[in-house]
């Protein structure tokens, strides 16, 4: 049978708190209040889809091995690249290459049900797939969208061996009814009238779908377990549950209090968060909305209970810093012209080149381990560093992404430019050996000590605004 073999998620640390959005705009758009309750995540200035799908993957994968995954799926309508595969960016970050076919999905928020209904036709046949979905959506200022809108990323391993929740069944329309869309030289989604999305859209597109589903199933309403419908209008899912048959206790939560809706990914962010406290023979149903629909039934197994425990949406939310610096959030989404200064006038042009030919060092953190002497050293060379070897190329190519670090020493710098100033860098080192000097993110002051245990984390470096954006990824040093 072919079904998830594991799951992961992502989310920002940051959460925006929405009253100090609120209360910086109701000057202009006081009709905003209703939505001024909670909090919604919010990346990073170094994090976009890419580094976030990057983050859910390696928290899928927490239990398996990389390496034996053969299709990467990548849904986003926010990717960073459009003519370079996103996808590639994944698999070299995670250390997979060989092999390996990689697609990017996009271009409607069922573009994450979409890439799963891929990634599980794919691996039918027995080759694991990972489906990644992302999104990091920006939206006008003062708008409702700023408000309801996360960022957010999940992962799912699909597979043929050790199935925790296994396929049912699944059925898709595709239809041109635009509720909103996003032009190629907008930044900015334009949605319709709401009244006529719900009357015309969701309710006579969308029960037709859930019917055939639960048809191809042989199902009823009423043996689904959990109900998982994204969608901007909280009362949407429960009408929809209503009109299928669906109990109104299945229909899960949006997880808009403290997260928002993080766009094409919020279908799987669900699903994971499902799938975290589902119990065997439990059914869920993902059904997700645009320009179509896509309803997917699974059925969890006992094998659930048997995968090690990862973070997850709930251990994400967890880890959590409240900011409530309405400006600072504008400028992580260049929404704000600061003066930056001379010190971040500098040339950012990537080698394409020297990327290519140290691509597993750059994207993957691949380092080297003496089969001699056993020394590790990042990054690797021809001759290894230890003074009592020295043997010449013999460095084995050794993994240090998924390995715990330690603050060895660091500088809080406040003349260098950081677009979250001051900029924390510092010597870490690993425990087996191997050490550099690497930036810090998501670190306060009290968090970046000498001796602090630091994990890795795939973020942007920076960006090459003079040729169209090309975005620079390496690996910072994080908290654990």
């Amino acid at each position: 049978m072919v079904g998830i073999v594991a799951f992961g998620a992502y989310v920002p640390r940051l959460r925006l708190n929405r009253q100090a959005a609120y209360d910086a705009n109701k000057w202009f758009a006081p009709g905003l209040r209703g939505l001024a309750k909670g909090e919604r995540s919010m990346a990073n200035w170094d994090e976009d889809s890419i580094t976030m799908a990057v983050e859910a993957s390696r928290d899928c994968l927490t239990s398996h091995k990389a390496e034996d995954v053969r299709n990467i799926y990548f849904a986003s309508t926010t990717h960073p690249f459009k003519d370079r595969q996103n996808a590639g960016v994944i698999g070299t970050a995670l250390n997979v290459e060989q092999n390996l076919s990689a697609a990017d999905i996009g271009g409607s928020l069922k573009a994450g049900t979409s890439a799963l209904i891929a990634g599980l036709n794919a691996s039918k046949g027995g080759a694991p797939s990972l489906v990644a979905a992302a999104d990091k959506r920006m939206a006008r200022v003062a708008s409702a969208n700023e408000l309801n809108y996360g960022d957010g990323a999940a992962a799912l391993l699909c597979g043929t061996e050790n199935v925790i929740a296994k396929l049912v069944g699944h059925h898709s329309v595709s239809m041109d009814f635009v509720d909103h869309f996003r032009g190629d030289e907008s930044d900015f989604d334009y949605g319709w009238e709401e009244r006529w999305i719900r009357d015309e859209g969701y309710s006579k597109i969308v029960p037709p779908a859930i019917k055939a589903a639960l048809a191809a199933c042989k199902l009823k309403g009423s043996d689904i377990t959990h109900f998982i419908m994204p969608s901007l209008m909280p009362a949407v899912p429960k009408q929809m549950a209503k009109i299928s048959g669906i109990a109104e206790g299945a229909v899960r939560d949006l997880l808009g209090a403290n997260l928002g809706d993080t766009g094409a990914a919020h279908a799987l962010v669900m699903l994971v968060d499902a799938l975290e406290g589902a119990k065997a023979g439990d059914k869920i149903m993902v059904v997700a909305f645009g320009q179509g629909v896509d309803t997917l039934v699974f059925e969890v197994t006992a094998e659930k209970d048997k995968l090690p425990k990862r973070k997850g949406v709930s251990g994400w939310i967890a880890r959590r810093k409240e900011e409530k610096n309405y400006m600072k959030f504008l400028a992580f989404n260049d929404m704000l012209p600061i003066e930056k200064g001379m010190r971040a006038e500098f040339d950012k042009k990537t080698a394409l080149s020297v990327l290519w030919r140290k691509r597993d060092m750059i994207y993957g953190l691949v380092g080297g381990k003496c089969k001699v002497c056993g020394t590790v050293q990042f990054p690797r060379s021809q001759v290894c560093v230890n003074p009592n070897c020295h043997a010449i190329d013999s460095q084995d190519p050794y993994a240090m992404a998924g390995l715990e670090c330690s603050v060895m020493s660091f500088t809080a710098d406040s003349l260098v430019y950081s677009p979250d100033p001051p900029g924390y860098y510092g010597m870490i080192t690993f425990p087996e050996g191997g050490r550099f000097m690497a930036d810090f993110t998501d670190s306060d002051k009290d968090q970046v000590k000498v001796g602090a245990k630091m994990r890795m984390t795939f973020r942007i470096r920076d960006n090459d605004t003079m040729r169209g954006g090309f975005k620079r990824y390496f690996w910072k040093a994080a908290p654990v």
